[in-house]
């Protein structure tokens, strides 16, 4: 498979980073905005190497829906604000940190496929 050892590395961060700084209730920041947009082309990358590599159909499949419901709600706060998020899903928190550990347990067995 391609190397993809920087894009995981960079979706790993953003992905705690985005939820902690959303758990943490601070506000948005535009740098913010730029990480969320780098990393759907971390996203795609890694989707298009595993597409490439053809041997992982359904460890493909999983990422991009985990991928999915992670950017569903960071696209709440970079299209609302801190305002946005909450009215959209504050009381969902939970279900956010889930999406996100989950995203996280795909990344690293993207990263423990050996060639």
């Amino acid at each position: 498979m391609l190397d993809v050892k920087k894009s995981l590395d960079r979706l790993t961060w953003n992905t705690q980073h985005h939820f902690a700084h959303i758990e943490a209730q601070h506000d948005f920041m535009r740098a913010w905005a730029i990480q969320f947009e780098l990393a759907y082309t971390d996203f795609r990358v890694v989707e298009m190497a595993l597409q490439l590599d053809g041997k992982h159909h359904d460890l493909l499949a999983a990422f991009a829906a985990a991928y999915e419901k992670v950017y569903d709600y960071e696209y709440a706060f970079v299209a609302g604000g801190l305002e946005g998020f909450n009215e959209k899903y504050g009381n969902q928190i939970e279900d956010y940190r889930t999406a996100a550990n989950d995203f996280l347990k795909l990344i690293d067995q993207i990263r423990d496929i050996k060639d």
